[in-house]
């Protein structure tokens, strides 16, 4: 149903070089890009996560209570799309781990502060 999320920002350099790094890891590559925003995907027909500066010209800020899940296909991925995560300055918010009956997710921050899980199911 979600064709993409577009998330905040108020360094799309900075945003950019973190999303290329961590979403290279489950093969997502530029979807889209503008002098505002660029977006990422895994493939023309699957949903893609964008980062923007906001439309309005004003300062980006984090929405309480928004998250954007990134489904993988394995608890390995999870662990190692955490990991990046961690490695390229997110603020943990729940490490990788068991969430209930299978459900396996790790949480965190990007650098803008937008909370992000990544998970698999099974």
């Amino acid at each position: 149903m979600i064709g993409y999320v577009t998330l905040g920002t108020n360094d799309l350099a900075r945003a950019a070089a973190f999303y290329d790094a961590l979403l290279a890891e489950i093969g997502a590559k530029r979807a889209y890009e503008s002098e505002r925003g660029i977006a990422w995907s895994t493939g023309p027909d699957k949903p893609g996560v964008g980062v923007m500066a906001p439309y309005d010209g004003k300062p980006a800020t984090v929405g309480n209570g928004v998250m954007v899940a990134l489904a993988v296909d394995s608890r390995d991925k999870v662990d190692r799309l955490y990991a990046k995560a961690m490695a390229l300055g997110a603020r943990d918010e729940g490490p990788a781990g068991p969430r209930g009956d299978g459900f396996y997710a790790g949480y965190f921050r990007d650098l803008d502060g937008n909370k992000l899980n990544v998970f698999c199911t099974g």
